[in-house]
């Protein structure tokens, strides 16, 4: 099958083609995002793949529908950026990778609550530099503290399972609670008893219209002061803004993100020889308690074979007329 592969950077070349060879799909790699200025690019294409941010609105869909495309695959699990309604009237089947490795994601979420309670990153900075004074590094026992997991799915499931290592008291909050997590010891909680009573909370929920700014000013209002915010998930969840104001006023002690509403433009390229024009980013990353990471919890050995395995299997199962297992309806 032809398939247009978007946003592809040199490592979705190496995992999509090393894969392919037990598939056999046309893929041309594609350096550019989906807007509606590139869709042209998918001429003569049946299938498309799209990555995080990518752009599938109403208007692109259309053009893609123009330009013979069948079928899109998505070489994530989120699905936010395809506009889903209008799929459907055009007849365009969606298709997505609903999990690869849960591991990496929780893992990477693990990581950015040790950097930002024992303060690594500035220990690591302060001795390259010769200094070795251990004042501003002072941090806080996990064990006993209580975590609190937004969404209890596989990566919240794995999440909680490595915080349980630490000894922590693990709350819930999720629509359909996971019997699983139940197992590991997650008390399930209405969405404000949770922010209230958590020293850490980490989102890993999908965005939805339902989940968007989930945690917003009201939200941050309820929160123990100097909570721990965690966002490995979508940038959407979090209002950046009252993120901010949060973290100025004290009420938000640390705030670690993988993710950033805006990030569409500015994650996954190289900035470091420009000015980034974002004041709004500018700012959050200039306070000494927040931890930036550019949308890599995901990226793993592991994680990009299974997300290339299940991506070329879906456009087979498509291209063979066989059930789709992983296709997304509005």
């Amino acid at each position: 099958m032809k398939v247009a592969v978007f946003s592809a950077k040199r490592y979705d070349r190496h995992s999509l083609l090393t894969v392919n060879k037990s598939y056999g799909h046309e893929l041309k790699f594609l350096e550019a995002r989906l807007t509606h200025q590139t869709a042209e690019l998918a001429d003569g294409f049946p299938a498309v793949c799209l990555f995080i941010n990518d752009q599938a609105d109403r208007k692109v869909l259309h053009q893609l529908s123009d330009v013979g495309t069948k079928v899109i695959a998505l070489r994530c699990a989120g699905y936010n950026n395809v506009d889903l309604h209008a799929a459907a009237e055009l007849g365009l089947t969606v298709v997505r990778v609903p999990a690869y490795s849960p591991y990496a994601v929780a893992e990477h979420a693990v990581g950015l609550v040790l950097m930002l309670n024992r303060k690594l990153y500035r220990a690591y900075n302060r001795v390259r530099e010769d200094n070795f004074s251990l004042d501003g590094l002072l941090g806080f026992d996990l064990h006993k503290t209580t975590v609190g997991v937004v969404g209890t799915g596989k990566i919240g499931q794995c999440f909680a399972q490595i915080m349980r290592g630490f000894g922590c008291h693990l709350l819930g909050y999720d629509l359909y609670p996971n019997p699983e997590s139940e197992a590991l010891g997650v008390n399930y909680v209405e969405l404000d008893d949770l922010f209230a009573q958590s020293d850490i909370i980490s989102l890993h929920c999908p965005l939805l219209p339902s989940t968007h700014h989930i945690v917003n000013e009201a939200a941050i209002a309820k929160m123990k002061p100097g909570v721990m915010l965690i966002n490995t998930s979508r940038g959407g969840l979090v209002d950046t803004r009252a993120v901010i104001e949060g973290i100025k006023s004290g009420q938000i002690g640390y705030f670690g993100t993988d993710v950033y509403e805006e990030e569409a433009d500015l994650f996954f390229e190289d900035w470091s020889d420009q000015v980034i024009k974002d004041d709004t980013f500018q700012l959050l990353q200039s306070f000494s308690n927040v931890v930036i990471t550019a949308h890599q919890a995901f990226f793993t050995q592991n994680a990009l074979e299974a997300i290339a395995h299940t991506t070329l299997s879906n456009l087979a199962d498509f291209e063979l007329g066989r059930p789709i297992k992983n296709q997304v309806t509005p």
